[in-house]
């Protein structure tokens, strides 16, 4: 129940220090609608907030409401004469209500809370996603005497991420480029088979993700996914990693030890950097892998795997066969499918799906809320050459959300190599990092139409830009083919 207002509520000498007491009393909310804020009465400023697409509301010192325009009705289904007179908890229903309200900490603070997202509850108790601004209300005297609130529909948004998420991304990789894409694609033919893949990029490309992916659409999910790394550890202990030992097979084997082949059974293993073994571990790998069979240290037993074998390497594997560092024969027998990953400067359109998705995780890890980026931050993520690829962009949101504040990863919150002209041209640093980023891309569309022959579908598709735009690229930038 609402307090019972004066009976003088309407008198004309009532100014704003009177109204701010009697709401300090809470007992004037058709007061301050009558009065203080007759200016939202008048026609042509309530026609002007009508069309405002934000819902708006104010409300006075009880957080009973006291305007709600036409949007505020449109996204929570209630009208405004079922609205004002209401306390907002009960309107808007969100979470935050009870603890944590941007409204309360604006008329506490006099500071406005601007751009955080919440949900808030309609009428018919659906969840809707809303982007909300607060700010406190003050009257001639400065004196503090409502607030009010804008709150703007995330629905379609919320929508167009869920469709850009379901089409660009499988599992935890993200990516609009063509190339990834055939990647995708020929991941959910692969997984069903029990062909040896053999996965080549640089480092930080995401390999390993790559082979998770493998393994989780393939029918041995269910099963363990087991993975070595073959280029952190010397011979004698991958191959106790790998294979396993028997109880007294060495000084301090006190007990047997399973080895990862036979962990992995009935499910994946995923041998990383498998380009630096030795020669004497490739032998012992190739018999595992035409066979399904090894010897755990130490024992003359024969043991057998049924794990599906998935391979990565950063390096250039056919070169390392040429000169005799990798055997032939196990090449051939791990590159039944060979998936190469592009780097991650080769796929720039990905940068803005990437930096969403790693916001989303970080703001999940540290219940911070940083949702945007500036432009200047932007341009540099987008100029920078990433020699670390994905993993290297991880590590600079992560450096980013250690140092923000706020909601906006500005350019001081990036990694100092980010900053530094050098690293987007070595050779021929630019003082305007605006120019840099426009002979990048000029620099990238060239690439892409010589790849293509200069067909424009595909050089298109492959940039992640439609045709009119490639054309009025081409133009702006004077591209033309040699």
């Amino acid at each position: 129940m609402l307090a019972s207002r004066p009976h003088n509520c309407y008198d004309s000498n009532c100014g704003p220090a009177v109204l701010a007491r009697w709401y300090r009393g809470g007992r004037c909310d058709t007061l301050l609608r009558k009065q203080s804020h007759k200016i939202l009465e008048r026609p042509e400023i309530s026609a002007i907030l009508d069309s405002v697409v934000s819902g708006i509301m104010t409300v006075n010192l009880d957080f009973v409401i006291t305007h709600f325009n036409k949007s505020a009705e449109q996204i929570t289904g209630f009208s405004a004469d079922e609205a004002v007179g209401q306390y907002c908890y009960n309107i808007l229903r969100s979470p935050v209500c009870a603890s944590g309200c941007m409204l309360n900490d604006a008329m506490q603070t006099g500071h406005n809370f601007v751009g955080l997202e919440q949900t808030i509850l309609n009428r018919h108790n659906h969840e809707i996603p809303v982007i909300v601004t607060s700010a406190a209300m003050h009257n001639n005297s400065g004196e503090i005497i409502g607030g009010v609130e804008t709150f703007r529909d995330l629905s379609a948004v919320h929508t167009l991420r869920r469709e850009m998420h379901r089409r660009y991304s499988l599992h935890d990789m993200v990516s609009k480029n063509h190339r990834m894409q055939e990647i995708f694609a020929l991941i959910r033919d692969v997984a069903h088979s029990a062909a040896t893949v053999l996965i080549l990029g640089e480092t930080g490309t995401g390999k390993e993700l790559l082979a998770q992916a493998i393994h989780e659409e393939s029918t041995r999910r269910a099963g363990p996914f087991i993975k070595v790394n073959c280029g952190a550890l010397p011979d004698t202990l991958l191959e106790t990693e790998l294979f396993g030992h028997v109880a007294g097979a060495f000084t301090d084997a006190k007990k047997a030890r399973k080895g990862r082949f036979e962990l992995a059974r009935g499910g994946t293993i995923f041998l990383d950097e498998i380009g630096d073994t030795s020669p004497a571990m490739q032998v012992k790998l190739l018999r595992v892998l035409q066979e399904g069979k090894y010897e755990p240290i130490g024992s003359s037993r024969t043991r057998t795997t049924d794990a599906r074998v998935l391979a990565a390497t950063n390096r250039d594997i056919k070169a390392r066969v040429a000169q005799g560092d990798f055997r032939e024969d196990l090449y051939y027998r791990i590159n039944t499918v060979v998936m190469h990953v592009p780097p991650l400067r080769e796929r720039r359109e990905d940068l803005p799906l990437l930096i969403e998705h790693f916001l989303m995780r970080f703001n999940a890890l540290t219940d911070k809320q940083v949702d945007h980026i500036s432009q200047e931050a932007m341009r540099a993520f987008m100029a920078y050459s990433w020699p670390g690829n994905i993993r290297e962009l991880e590590h600079a949101i992560e450096h980013a959300f250690i140092l923000v504040r706020d909601h906006t990863i500005e350019l001081t919150h990036l990694p100092e190599e980010l900053l530094e002209l050098k690293s987007i041209n070595p050779v021929h640093p630019l003082k305007d990092p605006g120019q840099d980023l426009a002979q990048e891309e000029r620099r990238l569309i060239q690439k892409a139409l010589e790849r293509h022959h200069w067909n424009k579908v595909e050089a298109s598709k492959e940039l992640g830009i439609s045709r009119t735009t490639l054309w009025r690229k081409i133009r702006d930038y004077h591209i033309q083919r040699d």
